[in-house]
């Protein structure tokens, strides 16, 4: 029998001191599902606009805070570690804020239903 040992990783470790932009790092995927740990440093989402995605996503705000804005709601929301949030398929969204001087960690599922 043949033992596979998979190496453990902390989603805390191994980040940037400073990032440009946000960092997006796919942890696993398949054909109907990608999880990802997004990693922003007071990155926003450039003015004008939207992520519209094709897949649906499952975000957890896991460090950091931030805030989202859909295009068909006025109210912000706020995120703060242990929020969570599904984002349907489609529905035109954007980060409005991301804490600065430290990291806003998200654990992101993206699916196909």
């Amino acid at each position: 029998m043949v033992q596979r040992h998979t190496p453990r990783t902390n989603i805390f470790t191994s980040i940037p001191h400073t990032l440009p932009s946000e960092l997006f790092e796919t942890l696993a995927d398949s054909d109907t599902l990608r999880i990802e740990r997004i990693v922003s440093q007071g990155h926003t989402t450039p003015p004008g606009e939207w992520y519209d995605q094709e897949w649906d996503e499952w975000v957890l705000l896991l460090s950091g805070g931030a805030t989202l804005r859909f295009e068909d709601q006025e109210a912000v929301i706020l995120l703060t570690p242990g929020d969570q949030l599904l984002i349907p398929a489609h529905r035109r969204h954007r980060v409005e804020m991301t804490d600065e001087g430290k990291n806003t960690i998200w654990l992101a599922v993206h699916f196909k239903r």
